[in-house]
């Protein structure tokens, strides 16, 4: 890989990196087709109400598991709510959802019903003059769950249904890098706006509201009627996110059901497509969002092929390479007609060294003497710059990774970790991770080989270069997932060879 590419990728990834760990995502705020404002009155009078909160010691947790071939779901059964998922296809995985689907401030008397059977799981209460009965259709296989809550008003006079139903919790007190990657989605008619979660907004007219960590979502749509969806912080680290009704009330003696359709469960564009296609839309992998997709398909198809997800990688790596291969041609003969003039570029130097415009002027006159381009070389760098950043956020939220087993990488998802020394280092902790290392090594052997043909100032600026940037590099990539590592190394690998090639070719 050349100096050029090497030094862009390096600079774009930490600022990726700063730029998450220091600024969340902004705000998305509607236009006059999507009204964002502050809570409604009618949220606000919520937040003064008793909070219901399953953590609270004064309200014991009666849970209630209900077990399916692919996921369980926990339930606790006071407040007929779900405290979280578990994955069996995903080693078990914990999706704490804390109080998902819990009708708030409707108190907490709930008890399962003998009424559900199969796949239903039913729980009824009374609150005040209010008869409710939530009705869980829990899919088998599907992660999917319909909702039916029925209200039956048992008093004399009209009651107005302003109870908020909570989608889930996020949790920000998690480490930066999880942090990041907790997000929003609200669907309206219009668009769909994907917010941070860390400011109290309401959103009228929804269609579809969601939420998601770095593998696993939750998705609730209404069958019928106009939602708000809310997002309110209830702490410093936890924001509620979930679904009011709007103009909802019930005269005396009347009984109303409402229904709503959710996916809990991974991040999985197959699965959420077999779901509800339209909900593939709130899953965003960010600026190059369409190429993390098609990304993602290449890399499922070629793992239908070899049946492991590190050769898989690889192989969507020599893809990526042979796509590229043309344009990586064009940019090595630019770079070596650039070489083969710099003799000549730092003469100019030594006799304008006084006149910057004049020197200019000169090298210039010099390129088009020879026909040579200077930005000839950019266009693979900048294409190849959206694929870094869209493997990037495809491959660090790609659930499939989670526990995949490659060579001595015992989970693709995670760093490789070849071995635990005794003590922590600093900055690399106790863990040696050999694919960043070995990725270190493979760029310090391209800046050597390109030392050889570089000269003057160039030659001394490489030889910084030459040990500057592997051991950021090393850094940068150090405990990143090793499924990206292994993507980054090979490809390095094969711009080394190709480099080799040329340079005997000369």
């Amino acid at each position: 890989m050349q100096k050029r590419l090497i030094l862009a990728m390096a600079l774009s990834m930490l600022v990726l990196l700063v730029w998450s760990a220091l600024f969340p995502k902004p705000q998305i705020l509607g236009n006059k087709e999507v009204m964002v404002t502050k809570l409604s009155s009618q949220i606000e009078s919520a937040r003064t109400a008793p909070m219901l909160n399953v953590q609270d010691n004064a309200l014991p947790v009666r849970t209630v598991k209900i077990e399916r071939k692919n996921w369980d779901l926990i339930f606790d059964e006071s407040r007929a709510s779900v405290l979280g998922a578990q994955f069996k296809n995903f080693q078990l995985y914990q999706f704490n959802l804390k109080y998902a689907l819990l009708l708030q401030n409707m108190g907490s008397a709930f008890q399962r019903s003998a009424a559900g059977s199969g796949d239903e799981v039913s729980f009824i209460s009374k609150y005040r003059d209010l008869q409710v009965i939530k009705r869980f259709n829990v899919s088998n296989s599907k992660y999917t769950i319909e909702l039916d809550i029925e209200t039956s008003n048992l008093s004399n006079a009209s009651v107005v249904l302003d109870y908020p139903l909570i989608l889930g919790v996020l949790n920000f007190a998690a480490s930066k890098s999880q942090m990041n990657l907790q997000n929003i989605s609200v669907a309206t008619q219009e668009k769909i706006e994907h917010l941070n979660g860390r400011k109290d907004l309401i959103v009228q007219n929804i269609k579809t509201l969601g939420l998601r960590e770095r593998y696993f979502c939750a998705i609730i749509q209404p069958e019928s009627g106009s939602y708000s969806a809310f997002i309110r912080k209830i702490n410093p680290q936890e924001t509620e996110v979930g679904l009011i009704a709007q103009n909802l009330q019930l005269a005396p003696g009347q009984s109303l059901t409402q229904k709503f359709f959710i996916y809990i469960g991974p991040q999985d564009l197959k699965l959420i497509n077999a779901a509800n296609p339209a909900w593939v839309k709130l899953i965003n992998f960010g600026a190059f969002d369409f190429i993390s997709r098609i990304v993602l398909n290449i890399l499922e198809f070629l793992y239908g092929l070899v049946h492991n997800w590190g050769l898989a990688i690889i192989g969507l790596s020599i893809l990526v390479y042979i796509v590229l291969y043309p344009l990586s041609v064009k940019q090595m003969r630019s770079m070596k007609e650039m070489q083969a003039l710099q003799p000549r570029i730092e003469e100019l130097r030594g006799i304008y060294k006084d006149n910057p415009q004049k020197l200019n002027k000169e090298i210039m006159l010099l390129y088009r003497e020879h026909k040579v381009n200077p930005l000839g070389g950019c266009l693979p760098l900048v294409l190849q710059i959206p694929i870094f950043f869209a493997l990037y956020q495809a491959l660090i939220r790609f659930v499939a990774l989670k526990g995949a087993t490659f060579l001595w990488i015992k989970d693709l998802s995670e760093p490789d970790r070849l071995f635990l020394l005794p003590v922590s280092l600093p900055f690399l902790g106790n863990e040696v991770n050999m694919l960043p290392i070995l990725m270190a090594i493979g760029m310090f052997i391209q800046q050597k080989i390109s030392l050889k043909s570089a000269s003057g100032s160039s030659a001394e600026q490489q030889k910084m270069m030459m040990i500057i940037m592997p051991i950021m590099f090393c850094f940068i990539f150090y405990h990143m997932s090793s499924g990206f590592v292994l993507y980054w190394l090979v490809n390095s690998a094969l711009m080394l060879i190709f480099q080799l090639r040329m340079n005997r070719a000369k």
